[in-house]
């Protein structure tokens, strides 16, 4: 079992920049890779970004490429998602999941807000 903690939603301007989080209960090692999803109202879930925990390896959804980083800290089992000039469009639940070969672990999501 794994517990994915979120943290670092907000209210933020256009143009604006927050840092999300997620917190793994163990060794992020032994998860294969980290996603971050996000959610709008009346709309499906979408993958934003990936990065696999060994390698680092990293992939983006064509709407955040160049204004979002996904990024990782194996000492501190944590996992970011660094989003730069955030649009209106950009608001939405954003959920972290982590992957193993057998199973699929979720946060329980943070709220991202861009508005003026």
């Amino acid at each position: 079992q794994v517990q994915l903690v979120e943290s670092g939603g907000g209210l933020v301007q256009p143009g604006g920049s927050l840092r999300l989080s997620c917190a793994a209960s163990r060794n992020i090692f032994t998860i294969d890779s980290m996603y971050w999803y996000r959610q709008a109202p009346g709309k499906q879930r979408e993958l934003v970004a990936t990065i696999t925990t060994i390698g680092g390896k990293t992939q983006y959804a064509d709407s955040v490429k160049g204004r979002f980083t996904i990024s990782r800290d194996i000492a501190k089992n944590t996992v970011y998602l660094q989003m730069n000039s955030l649009k209106p469009e950009d608001t939405a639940v954003y959920y972290c999941k982590g992957s193993t070969i057998s199973d699929n672990y979720w946060g329980q999501g943070t709220q991202v807000t861009v508005s003026s």
